[in-house]
């Protein structure tokens, strides 16, 4: 996969009507603060188109990022920490689960969990949503860069255990810092343009 041109095409607030694509979409999802804008700049190849940021739950808008005129990539809100009262957090997954219900263009979800970390509620919580919405999720181990090379295995173990995951998903470790993992995740997608 070559990334020639990228632009931030659509955002879509609480009240917004979701694009009808003619190109294939791709989502991400996962919780605030665990490196989503920094995978998605990475895998453009931008250093900030997506907003990274030191306050967690900054994307309250579903971003559909138009990758060489033939996807999109679908940045989803972050869940957990974003200091927003319930309700607000209720009309997001209410959002969320309106996109996955009405695109007809979704290949897949890509649902990113800190390698670090036993999955939290909210992480199980999703990983089953969106299953339960149809859709296989494959799963991006992210900070990769911030554990000892001997201890990924242990960790993608603890990953797949704590998710309870289905046999044959798919879990990528991937580092925005060295960029490991990323061409495994083109491969994903070059095989879904190609289908």
């Amino acid at each position: 996969m070559v990334i020639k041109n990228v632009s931030l095409e659509t955002v879509c607030g609480i009240t917004s009507t979701i694009p009808e694509n003619t190109h294939i979409e791709i989502a991400f999802a996962g919780k605030s603060n665990v490196g989503k804008s920094s995978l998605i700049n990475a895998l453009m190849n931008r250093k900030s188109l997506a907003r990274t940021s030191a306050q967690p739950g900054k994307t309250q808008t579903i971003n559909f990022y138009n990758i060489n005129d033939e996807l999109y990539f679908v940045d989803l809100p972050g869940y957990g920490y974003a200091k927003v009262s319930e309700a607000e957090k209720e009309k997001w997954g209410k959002m969320i689960e309106n996109y996955l219900h009405k695109s007809q263009m979704l290949k897949a979800v890509f649902l990113l969990i800190d390698i670090r970390h036993e999955p939290s509620a909210n992480d199980r919580n999703m990983y089953e949503w969106i299953l339960y919405q149809g859709y296989k999720p494959i799963i991006i181990a992210t900070k990769l860069d911030k554990i000892n090379r001997s201890q990924v295995q242990k960790h993608i173990k603890m990953l797949k255990n704590g998710l309870n995951v289905e046999k044959d998903t798919i879990v990528i470790p991937f580092s925005a810092q060295t960029k490991q993992g990323r061409e495994e995740i083109y491969e994903l997608i070059d095989g879904f343009l190609s289908e």
